[in-house]
Parts: structure tokens; C-alpha cells; sequence
């Protein structure tokens, strides 16, 4: 693939066209099972914004998320919530994508002032879950550093999220109607991947991951916590 091809562009949802909406659902439906075109765009309506990535003028993949502040322990935080993330696979490898979702994070933050600012993710697959130590240096849960100091927020944030199907122990979300869940061609992790740390802990964590459960994880946003790359991106560098 021709990198110089890749565009990316952020959009409201509510601004979506007809032709988008098309093009999206249909990518959401290429890789997951249990789903539909109807809860796809239900899904769509509650986020803030999605970021779509385009190979020429084709839609090939797209990231979404809120962002809304709530009140923990008597303070108020920020959360970006994030929803899907779909990139067709003959474009897996792109950094296009990421790299556009970290310079607008960067703007988030900034917007913050230094108040508490969290990255609230839930995670369908070890693809994702590794997006968290290629951003952060530290996130719960992790599979060796412990920051369970966190686990009070993200117990606030899921609850408040997904209420009964959210189950605090196990730290995993149980949609009481189904959401979707990969399919059986991407689901499961190479010999390879399954070497990685990150990996080999989702799949302890989150064993029912094949039927549609989903990690709930907490990343704290904040300049200590960032990798260089991150810092860089952030920083509109």
C-alpha cells in the first residue's frame, strides 16, 4: 500500500452521510459477528466523534469515542470514552490512524488544564488491548505492574456505562444484548502474538472475549504516563 494514499479526517456523527453510514456499518460487519447495520449506527449515536481513516477516496477504517466529564469521589474528571476500532486488514500495519487520534488527544488534554483526565477503553480483542502499553507506560488492568489504584474509577466509570453488565470482580462486561464479537478468522492470535505479554493476559483476563465480552480498562492521561512517541504526537510534533 502507497502511505501517501492514506488520509484521515474527523467528523461529527451527526454529519455523517447516508454513504458513510453504508460504508462503515458494512466495514463493522466484515469483521464482526452478532451485530447488525441497525446497532452499529445506534452504537455511532452515542459517541462524540468518529476519526475515519481512507485509503484514496475509500473508507478502510475508523475509531470512535465520547468525551464527557463525570464526578468521582466528590471531583470532577474527564473521560474519553472509547467505542470500535475497525481497520480492514489488508491495511493493518498503518500508523495513519493512531498517530491522527493521538494529536487530537493531545488537544483534549490541553483543553483540560490539568485537571484528571482518563482514557476509559473496553476491549473485544487482543489487537486492541495492545494499544495500551504502545501509548501508555502504565493502565489498569496490567499484567505485572500494579496500579489497582485505579480500579475505583474504572468501577465508577463502567457502572455508570453499563450498570448490571458490568461485572466489577472479573472487571468485564457481560451485554446482556449482544453487541458483536469477532469472527472466528480474526479472533483468534498467531503463534506469534501469543508470545506477547499483553496478549497472553487478555486472554486470561477475558476468556468469553469469543462470545462478545469486553475488558474494561482505565488509562490516567497525563504527561508522566506517556510514551516518547506519545508525547510527540501529542505535543503536534
Amino acid at each position: 500500500m502507497d502511505k501517501r494514499e492514506y488520509r484521515t479526517t474527523f467528523r461529527i456523527i451527526s454529519e455523517l452521510s447516508l454513504y458513510e453510514l453504508d460504508s462503515i456499518s458494512a466495514l463493522y460487519l466484515d469483521y464482526y459477528d452478532g451485530s447488525s447495520r441497525e446497532t452499529v449506527l445506534a452504537d455511532l449515536e452515542s459517541k462524540s466523534e468518529i476519526l475515519l481513516l481512507l485509503y484514496g477516496h475509500k473508507i478502510v477504517g475508523f475509531t470512535t469515542y465520547h468525551i464527557y466529564d463525570t464526578i468521582f469521589e466528590g471531583e470532577l474528571i474527564r473521560v474519553i470514552y472509547s467505542g470500535d476500532t475497525v481497520v480492514h486488514h489488508k491495511h493493518w500495519g498503518q500508523q495513519k490512524l493512531g498517530f491522527a487520534w493521538l494529536k487530537r488527544l493531545g488537544i483534549f488534554y490541553k483543553e483540560c488544564n490539568g485537571a484528571a483526565f482518563y482514557w476509559f477503553l473496553i476491549v473485544k480483542g487482543h489487537r486492541t488491548y495492545r494499544y495500551l502499553p504502545a501509548f501508555a507506560n502504565s493502565f489498569y488492568p496490567h499484567w505485572e505492574l500494579d496500579r489497582s489504584d485505579l480500579k475505583g474509577i474504572l468501577s465508577h466509570v463502567a457502572k455508570e456505562k453499563f450498570q448490571d453488565s458490568y461485572d466489577e470482580k472479573l472487571g468485564i462486561i457481560h451485554h446482556q444484548n449482544l453487541q458483536g464479537y469477532l469472527k472466528s478468522d480474526y479472533a483468534h492470535p498467531t503463534d506469534r502474538e501469543k508470545k506477547h505479554k499483553a496478549v497472553e493476559f487478555f486472554l486470561k483476563k477475558n476468556p468469553g472475549y469469543l462470545y462478545g465480552d469486553e475488558l474494561a480498562c482505565i488509562c490516567e492521561i497525563k504527561e508522566s504516563n506517556f510514551k516518547p512517541l506519545t508525547k510527540r504526537l501529542m505535543h503536534g510534533k
